[in-house]
């Protein structure tokens, strides 16, 4: 057993560098906590190079249950149970922050009651049965949205949850509720003219901070990555302001049957594109400088 504990060892010290890097505030990797078949494609990843900050849009829970012949909820029950499996994941490879579209504006608006008061159930029992999770996980728990709106019983849980891993120092899992991208835009607008108003300041020095200070993920960076699942290719009025320059990874796949080997195989796909931020990137030709051979070229 010794020479086994000594070959692991051994085989994660290349990842266990990582552990001063600002980019894992945890201080501590597990690697060894991954499946084979995660830590198979974990191995092909640039460890220094994983993306801070990964968002998803977790889409088909319904559609998942409609392909059974289930009801609805069944679809939402086992996405619920992606939720944590993704979440632990991401806390093994360091990953700082996770942010999922778990409810939308447009869901608890559009959506029968009787699947918004389900969902609602499903919320605080998943943050009931997974606070344990979370603890042994490391994992910090924080919300966006108007979560103000949401049922009194629901907004309690969440403050209980969020009180109780607010002093872990690993994955930050926001989720996003009650969360529509335009309205966020509208709340930091208003935000920002109210202090405007009381520091009398002027609309002409306004800045891209500015605006930035006053949204939901402020106290976050932006995200490098963004998955949606169920091959939908929309946005869905997620996170407009945030992801001007983000990676986006769609997958057919849905949402109750993604686990934590499709996170690490988007990040690998991730890892191979050039993010060029609107630059010129490798391979782009030389740039013209001739007044003469520009002009021709215009003409």
């Amino acid at each position: 057993m010794e020479w086994k504990r000594a070959g692991r060892q051994a085989e994660n010290r290349k990842y266990n560098t990582l552990e001063a890097s600002p980019l894992y505030p945890s201080g501590t990797l597990r690697i060894d906590e991954l499946t084979a078949e995660e830590r198979t494609v974990y191995a092909t990843l640039k460890p220094e190079r994983l993306p801070q900050h990964v968002a998803i849009i977790m889409d088909g829970n319904g559609r998942w249950a409609g392909h059974r012949s289930l009801k609805r909820f069944l679809g939402h029950q086992q996405g619920a149970k992606s939720v944590q499996m993704v979440t632990e994941t991401a806390s093994r490879i360091g990953l700082p922050w996770l942010t999922l579209y778990a409810f939308s504006l447009e869901n608890n608006l559009r959506r029968p009651r009787a699947e918004v008061n389900f969902l609602m159930r499903l919320l605080r029992s998943y943050l009931e049965s997974n606070v344990q999770r979370m603890m042994d996980n490391n994992v910090r728990m924080r919300y966006i949205g108007r979560t103000h709106e949401l049922p009194p019983e629901v907004q309690e849980k969440m403050r209980w949850v969020e009180e109780t891993t607010a002093g872990n120092t690993g994955t930050t899992l926001t989720l996003a509720l009650n969360y529509g991208g335009r309205s966020e835009l509208v709340d930091a607008f208003r935000g920002l003219a109210a202090e405007m108003k009381l520091k009398h300041l002027n609309p002409g020095h306004i800045t891209e901070e500015d605006i930035h200070r006053h949204l939901y993920t402020a106290h976050m960076p932006d995200p490098d990555l963004l998955i949606r699942t169920s091959g939908e290719m929309r946005i869905s009025n997620y996170l407009l302001w945030q992801i001007a320059y983000t990676e986006i990874f769609v997958t057919e796949r849905l949402w109750p049957d993604f686990r934590g080997i499709h996170l690490l195989e988007a990040i690998a796909a991730f890892q191979r594109r050039e993010r060029r931020y609107g630059g010129l990137g490798e391979g782009c030709g030389e740039v013209e400088e001739d007044p003469e051979q520009i002009r021709i070229a215009a003409g």
